[in-house]
């Protein structure tokens, strides 16, 4: 049985412009992939067999995107193709047109592991008088589901700990700021580093989370 979950984000800024240029170069690359394919079978009456890697020189910005959005447009445009050999009536692949086509795209999971800090939400409450706003937000159950649906799958849940100094730490250098006031929005270090303060927060995460499933 396959489950599926619909969730709604709400991205900052800097995660909308992300979003949009992968949407767009998943387009782009779909579409030059699928024009490369006709004039190829045109020419030698064989199917080509192009991958993202190929067009990243010519297409540097193809470097700025999720990697695996990219592959999986070619896994999207090998089946399209193959289906309509197989079957023409499936249709031959179309073009994607940019005001006209979904936007969207598909990655993956890296290494079957989806990683969380292990935040205590009701010591948050009080020492920051948030209230029951912030367990409101159901993150702790969340986190209980994730965890068991994870164990259902076979897959692990990583936690942080929550004494690791995520929101302190310098991504870049390593650097462990002594203060930092929730009002700082924009983490900024000696090294030269300057990023959103939960982004930086996100890549020490990730990074711990990493060290712990190596050690």
């Amino acid at each position: 049985m396959n489950i599926a979950y619909r969730f709604r984000i709400y991205p900052t800024e800097e995660q909308k412009i992300l979003l949009g240029k992968t949407f767009g170069c998943c387009r782009f690359l779909y579409n030059q992939m699928l024009n490369d394919k006709i004039r190829e079978y045109k020419k030698t009456k064989k199917l080509l067999k192009n991958t993202p890697a190929m067009y990243k020189k010519e297409y540097p910005f193809l470097k700025e995107v999720d990697s695996l959005a990219l592959a999986n447009v070619q896994l999207h445009l090998e089946k399209a193709y193959k289906n309509f050999f197989r079957d023409p009536k499936a249709g031959f692949p179309r073009f994607k047109s940019k005001h006209h086509s979904q936007n969207s795209y598909t990655t993956n999971v890296v290494n079957g592991n989806i990683l969380v800090e292990d935040i205590d939400m009701k010591a948050m409450s009080q020492c920051l008088h948030f209230g029951k706003s912030v367990q409101d937000n159901g993150y702790g159950m969340f986190r209980n589901m994730l965890d068991y649906k994870l164990a259902w799958k076979g897959k692990k849940l990583v936690k942080i700990d929550r004494f690791f100094p995520s929101s302190k730490k310098c991504s870049k250098c390593g650097k462990i700021k002594k203060e930092l006031k929730l009002s700082e929005r924009v983490y900024r270090c000696t090294c030269g580093n300057e990023m959103d303060r939960d982004r930086n927060a996100a890549i020490n995460i990730r990074e711990e989370a990493r060290r712990m499933l190596t050690a």
